[in-house]
């Protein structure tokens, strides 16, 4: 029986320990606690930092968030430890206030677009360079 790879007796073990899962096999506090502190520089960084790169961030973001998918996979809200369940509690809220955040940059992103669109076309209708002007349409 070889040490580094499955045998066929540790897949039926596997097979049967997987309906029974009170607590998933990774470190479910530290998971946690990693997303929570990716998120808190998000939102930060949103809020203060111009050239945050948001579209890095939100990768890494979707990767815990995938990971703490994969790890409560199969287990139910009453088999989750309290101190998961309070961290899972907070995790969510620090999820609503980075939405928050993300809305409000994305909303400030786009009140800034509108501005200089009207600026450039305030720039194009201001007859410089109209037809008129050339004796066209005379």
């Amino acid at each position: 029986m070889s040490l580094y790879g499955p045998s066929s007796q540790n897949l039926s073990l596997a097979v049967r320990a997987a309906p029974e899962q009170v607590v998933p096999a990774i470190n479910l506090g530290a998971l946690i606690g990693r997303i929570e502190e990716a998120i808190i520089e998000e939102t930060d960084s949103i809020r203060t930092d111009v050239q945050f790169d948001i579209r890095a961030s939100n990768a890494r973001k979707s990767r815990y968030l995938y990971e703490l998918t994969r790890a409560l996979k199969g287990a139910r809200e009453g088999t989750v430890p309290a101190e998961h369940r309070n961290g899972l509690i907070r995790l969510r809220e620090k999820l609503a206030d980075n939405e928050a955040a993300i809305r409000a940059h994305h909303a400030a992103v786009n009140e800034v677009a509108t501005l200089m669109q009207n600026v450039m076309q305030h720039a194009e209708n201001d007859g410089t360079y109209s037809a008129g002007e050339f004796g066209y349409g005379r």
